[in-house]
């Protein structure tokens, strides 16, 4: 899993590339820790390149929005595929993400 943040004015975005599984977690949750530090504007999940996202990567996403919310930014996760929407489905997650 590659994670690739880049940031423009008030928006991060954070692309993901590869599978988002338990064993890469650990090692993203490290890299966007400064995102989750710094989330009072938008920040764009970026998920055009991720074929797979796990219980593990799920939890990130949770965590993030959670930071976000709590120093009033917002996050947008953007451009998942048919086998992602469907876990996002299952899980409840369309719900609580805004979907582009």
């Amino acid at each position: 899993m590659d994670v690739n943040i880049t940031k423009h004015e008030n928006v991060t975005t954070v692309a993901f590339v590869g599978r988002l599984d338990t064993p890469s977690a650990q090692t993203v949750t490290e890299t966007i820790a400064p995102v989750m530090e710094a989330a009072d504007g938008t920040v764009v999940l970026d998920c055009k390149d991720m074929t797979y996202i796990s219980s593990s990567g799920l939890r990130i996403f949770l965590a993030l929005r959670k930071a976000a919310a709590a120093q009033g930014g917002k996050v947008i996760v953007k451009d998942i595929n048919n086998d992602i929407r469907q876990v996002f489905m299952m899980t409840g997650f369309l719900s609580l993400f805004d979907i582009q």
